[in-house]
């Protein structure tokens, strides 16, 4: 089977989505609580989280001083986001320590805590882990995913014998973590490959994270090949690069096409748990709350509309680095973080 008969097998709902397809049943939320947000079940594990995620990787940028980074993140927290998303190697560790930090003080027991590991190898994904548990001062976390599942041999790995899983699967005995997942942002047929060589282990991931914004839909589309599998087989799904690393958003304020609540709103319109963007001011966690608190389910008109105005510019992915170019793979310029 070549690749183009792959995916359109894995994916014959695709369709739908990509017409605009509004939120299945089991994720529609017609307004935001009291709090101004929105919550929905994350697939069949019987939690409920924030639709919005605090992104992790901001909150630990060199711009944003580690005592700012922990007071945003609390308060997103007393505001009502609960789903807090990390990666070990965010800035060499700098944002699971912030992260950590902020959660101390009964914080912890508040959200719902992601973090994700780059270990293919068992010996490299149980070092990470443990290394993320001590830097989340956590004896837990909600949520463990494989980060960067970007290369077709990557699915083998992890699942070989002595692969990164079992690290995992000891882990989750263990209590180290409740569920599993995996992210990737480069081609969505890796991700159906990760899907394909996980079933055949009889493995069933609890959550997928994958790039899902207004150009997404245009080009190697996850919102097209990927996001009607998981709806289908009941695992979370989990929107990341909602603004394309700031590309995307460049492209809407440099030609006033739309505006980033609008954009969130599309990101919300898709059948997804949760949508992580990126936090890193007060002004722009003001804009996630005022993206979910406005949110309303869009008609099939609304979806065509915006997505037809991205439709051109989103061509051969040039506001969509990380699918095109290595400038986004961590695990490229740190071969070594695989193990």
């Amino acid at each position: 089977m070549d690749r183009r008969e792959f995916v359109k097998n894995a994916s014959t709902t695709a369709g739908a989505v990509a017409a605009g397809q509004l939120l299945s049943p089991m994720l529609t939320v017609h307004a935001a609580e009291s709090n101004g947000m929105i919550y929905r079940p994350l697939g069949r594990s019987g939690e409920r989280v924030s639709a919005i995620g605090l992104g992790g990787y901001h909150i630990g940028k060199p711009p944003l001083s580690e005592q700012d980074a922990i007071q945003l993140i609390r308060q997103a927290i007393d505001r009502g986001i609960t789903f807090m998303d990390n990666c070990w190697d965010y800035n060499n560790g700098e944002s699971e320590v912030r992260m950590g930090k902020a959660l101390a003080g009964g914080y912890r027991n508040k959200v719902f805590l992601m973090t994700k590991i780059d270990g293919r190898t068992k010996a490299a994904a149980a070092q990470q882990i443990d290394e993320s548990l001590r830097r989340l001062q956590t004896e837990h976390v909600d949520l463990m995913q494989f980060h960067e599942v970007i290369r077709l041999e990557d699915p083998d790995r992890i699942f070989a014998e002595g692969g990164g899983m079992e690290a995992m699967l000891e882990a989750k005995k263990a209590g180290k973590l409740r569920f599993i997942g995996f992210t990737g942002h480069k081609d969505p047929y890796v991700h159906l490959r990760m899907l394909e060589v996980a079933r055949k282990h009889s493995f069933h991931f609890d959550a997928v994270q994958m790039p899902l914004n207004v150009m997404d839909a245009h080009f190697r589309s996850f919102t097209n090949d990927v996001l009607p599998v998981l709806t289908r087989e009941g695992i979370a799904s989990l929107g990341m690069k909602a603004f394309g690393d700031h590309n995307i958003l460049d492209w809407m304020l440099a030609n006033n096409s739309m505006k980033p609540v609008e954009a969130l709103h599309y990101c919300l319109n898709l059948p997804i748990a949760v949508q992580i963007t990126g936090i890193d001011s007060p002004k722009v966690l003001d804009q996630a709350f005022e993206a979910a608190r406005t949110f309303k389910p869009m008609s099939h008109a609304d979806v065509a509309s915006l997505l037809e105005k991205t439709r051109m510019p989103a061509q051969e992915g040039k506001y969509e680095l990380y699918k095109t170019t290595t400038r986004n793979d961590g695990t490229a310029h740190k071969p070594q973080m695989l193990g």
